[in-house]
């Protein structure tokens, strides 16, 4: 179906692709993976002609193709679904569907073909969206059908798919996957970007492995393991489990009592929940994303008006809740949030500058507390501190923080937040979009700052992650807290119960 030829690609000094060849079969689901970095993106962005390839060929169904650009793709019946999803959110899902290739003429807009094509299709692959929806009223598992539809509509017979669960709940997963097989059973081939080896595992049917802009092995699915593919995109033994001892607990150093948070619009996202994390433990937060976790950490890290808060946030045996977020940063509060690019980093400033965020105004980085005047010398120590502590690739402090890949921009923000030594962390999402190699090293960090007597609540999405990384595990569903499990004895469906459910 697709065949990618001696395929090489530069950016600047960067090698992202070098001679990479990659046959992918029609009617199979065909996984690419590799570490952040590794090309795969890169690679299939050239099949779908979002880039051009320095050098190489690229056949489909066979023939040398030239494909400059998403539309000559499209014409070839490639279609691409990006990771960060492609909507217009104010219009209807059949607005944003017929985008571009709208039906009818210029002058009259045909809407009601399209829609009763669309819920054809719908219907044909069990998608199950409502053409005259607005997209900002779906939710994200909802929207990505939205993208299936987009790609499906234009006739394509290859999708791409890049790291497609990254945003959807377990459940939402799996009915995806039962999607994604309706696809292949009709005819359909499917690629998928990830780093997700138990998804790889129970998906494809193939698998292409890349390392260094180089495909490094390709084996098919059921001849492989989770542990081979780890070893094959990371090039060492990785360690797939978090290995931790006891916690060695002491007192609270936070504490919620009876904490409501609303919206400006007046809607409750947190609901008279009580808990609290005591020095030396990781308390974890598990819940379908938007049933209050977001507003929670973002109330705790001092982000959002005390206006729009009731209750206590104590830390030390302190209420915070008048207290601004620089202040609760000079409390000993760290935060680690889940939207890197709109809270983590600014993405036009270089490492260095992003490596001081938050203790910017405090010496040694300025010459006189609170002074304007920045210490360069001071700075790049810290950066390079940050970096080579926290692996941060490439290892250029000059760098601006958009051109590295999402993986290592997640370890200079850690890297950070570690560097102030906090007494209590909160982090949200730690691993999202991570590589495989790097959330064995992030969470490797978090357990080591545990064992200094950090206190951490943590929020992921990722039941296995929270489930493996926590002490304790608090299940909230609808901006309460509908239960707290021991993670060692608890099992995934219990908690999904709770998750879904409320009890």
């Amino acid at each position: 179906m697709l065949e990618l030829r001696e395929i090489t690609k530069r950016f600047g000094d960067v090698l992202a692709n070098d001679h990479v060849n990659i046959v992918v079969k029609p009617g199979t689901i065909h996984a690419i993976v590799g570490e952040n970095g590794a090309g795969k993106s890169t690679a299939m962005r050239i099949a779908y002609g979002f880039y051009t390839a320095d050098s190489g060929e690229i056949l489909v169904d066979g023939q040398v193709r030239e494909i400059r650009s998403p539309h000559d793709a499209i014409a070839l019946g490639i279609g691409m679904v990006h990771q960060h999803f492609m909507l217009v959110e104010t219009m209807t899902v059949a607005e944003n569907i017929v985008l571009g290739a709208e039906p009818g003429s210029s002058f009259a807009l045909d809407l009601k073909s399209a829609a009763a094509q669309i819920r054809q299709l719908s219907e044909e692959f069990k998608l199950a969206v409502n053409p005259n929806e607005p997209v900002e009223h779906l939710s994200v598992g909802q929207q990505q059908r939205v993208e299936l539809l987009k790609a499906l509509y234009r006739h394509a017979k290859l999708l791409i798919l890049d790291e497609p669960t990254a945003v959807l709940t377990p459940l939402e997963v799996e009915e995806f996957f039962g999607i994604l097989r309706r696809m292949r059973a009709q005819g359909k081939t499917v690629i998928i970007i990830t780093h997700k080896l138990s998804e790889v595992l129970a998906i494809s049917d193939e698998v292409t492995v890349m390392r260094d802009g180089k495909v490094v092995g390709g084996v098919q699915t059921k001849d492989t393991n989770a542990a081979e593919l780890a070893r094959m995109m990371v090039g060492r033994e990785v360690l797939l489990r978090v290995e931790k001892p006891d916690a060695d607990v002491g007192r609270a150093a936070l504490e919620v009592r009876n904490l409501s948070v609303t919206t400006a619009t007046g809607a409750k996202r947190v609901d008279n929940i009580s808990f609290q994390v005591r020095t030396g433990e990781i308390v974890g937060i598990a819940g379908v994303e938007g049933n209050g976790q977001t507003e929670l950490i973002e109330a705790l890290a001092g982000l959002v008006e005390p206006a729009q808060i009731t209750g206590e946030i104590i830390i030390d045996g302190k209420n915070i809740n008048a207290v601004s977020a620089r202040a609760r940063r000079e409390l000993g509060i760290s935060h680690i949030p889940e939207d890197r690019h709109r809270r983590g980093l600014l993405l036009d400033f270089n490492l260095a500058e992003n490596s001081i965020l938050g203790v910017h105004y405090r010496p040694p980085i300025t010459r006189l507390a609170g002074n304007v005047f920045l210490d360069d010398g001071a700075i790049r120590r810290r950066a390079t501190e940050i970096i080579e502590a926290f692996d941060v690739r490439p290892r250029n402090a000059a760098l601006p923080a958009r051109s590295l890949s999402g993986g290592n921009q997640q370890k200079l923000i850690i890297g950070r937040e570690y560097h102030v030594n906090p007494k209590v962390l909160l982090v949200s999402q730690p691993t999202r979009g991570v590589d495989i190699g790097a959330i064995e090293f992030i969470h490797r960090q978090l357990v080591k700052l545990r064992d200094q007597g950090c206190a951490i609540l943590l929020v992921s999405a990722e039941l296995e992650e929270v489930t493996s990384l926590s002490d304790r595990l608090l299940v909230v569903h609808d901006g309460k807290i509908a239960g707290e499990v021991d993670p060692k004895v608890a099992t995934l469906e219990e908690i999904g119960l709770l998750m879904t459910r409320g009890h």
